[in-house]
């Protein structure tokens, strides 16, 4: 696999919860601080008061990952139409650099519509493939499968049982799986199956029989996440519960103790790049490089000076006039370190 992959974190629920933020900080535990983050609002963008809801797990996360030094943005990428477009060129250079990229709560069907072939869309795979990494919970969940549940339309509305054609995330590595959180629900007591996102195991039964054979499900407990690194080959389960993989009738059940090789969801192959189009790689490529190509140091001239001058002190062995300058140079915030090349001079932080 592609080494710069990023690696993709999918939570069964609690997205703000400790889980959670567990699952969070063993997502980002190898990037160095400070964390770029990034909130789309996609998921939530039909309702009045979605950056509230994405802000909500934006302050989860300033707390929760403070060692990381966050810098958290919220991207109002709400629709296709309108101000805040999914098409948008400067919502997507907000996006382009990021180090994480979350998606969360909301609808799964308008996610998709909204989502899908959308520049937002492109430029999130890309930055994906160029190091990203992704967090989903809840309606992101499952708009990134291959499949996708129109919960709220089969438990709010009535509709009879259906698949909706999802994201399809993992077609990148020619994977074909879908996604079900709260899987374990049991909102619905003794007299009400929830689990299986809602719609209960009969349900669940009779959907799966219209899924091609061989086609793989994911389902993930509440509280309860699942990383998938690509480049390691690996699938690591973070949190309270379990997860479910879904083969064909079969299911295969697997803890925090066990995680799984991801051959178990089907021959990856390496990353395909090929829809992304050319103009939007190179645009997330530019603004990733510039992000992590350090600044060239600016020493003013007055440190500057000061810095030769004191090198000329010791060059005449004169101690006291080099020590007394080195003396000036903190005072302004500078250090001098004294290295076999020369003197080199830092601001201190």
């Amino acid at each position: 696999m592609n080494e710069t992959t990023g690696k993709l974190l999918l939570l069964g629920s609690g997205e703000t919860s400790h889980a959670g933020g567990q699952a969070f900080e063993a997502l980002i535990r190898e990037s160095e601080p400070p964390v770029r983050i990034r909130i789309l609002e996609t998921p939530a963008g039909f309702e009045l008061n979605s950056e509230k809801v994405a802000g909500r797990v934006g302050d989860f996360m300033k707390v929760r990952l403070q060692n990381y030094q966050p810098e958290i943005q919220l991207i109002p990428a709400r629709r296709k139409d309108g101000q805040f477009s999914t098409e948008s060129s400067g919502l997507c250079e907000q996006l382009a650099d990021a180090d994480m990229i979350f998606l969360g709560p909301g609808s799964p069907s308008y996610t998709i519509r909204q989502l899908a072939g959308s520049r937002i869309w492109q430029t999130l795979q890309a930055a994906f493939l160029q190091g990203a990494n992704i967090a989903l919970a809840s309606a992101a969940t499952i708009a990134f499968g291959k499949h996708a549940l129109p919960v709220y339309e089969i438990y709010k509305v009535g509709e009879d049982p259906y698949w909706n054609l999802g994201l399809n995330f993992l077609a990148l590595f020619g994977l074909e799986v879908s996604f079900i959180p709260h899987w374990n629900n049991s909102d619905g007591g003794i007299e009400l199956d929830t689990s299986r996102c809602f719609i209960g195991k009969e349900r669940f039964e009779q959907l799966s029989k219209e899924l091609p054979p061989q086609q793989s499900v994911i389902g993930l407990d509440e509280q309860t996440g699942l990383i998938l690194d690509f480049a390691g080959g690996t699938g690591r389960i973070v949190g309270k519960g379990q997860v479910h993989l879904w083969v064909d009738g079969k299911t295969s059940h697997y803890s925090e103790e066990h995680g799984f090789e991801l051959g178990a969801l089907g021959v990856a192959k390496k990353p395909d790049r090929t829809e992304i189009p050319s103009e939007i790689w190179a645009a997330v490529e530019h603004f990733r490089t510039a992000m992590n190509t350090p600044t060239p140091l600016q020493v003013p001239d007055e440190i500057q000076f000061l810095v030769e001058e004191r090198q000329q002190s010791r060059r005449i062995k004169d101690w006291a006039t080099s020590d007394k300058i080195r003396d000036q140079l903190t005072e302004l915030g500078w250090q001098v370190i004294d290295t076999p090349d020369g003197a080199k001079i830092e601001p201190i932080s």
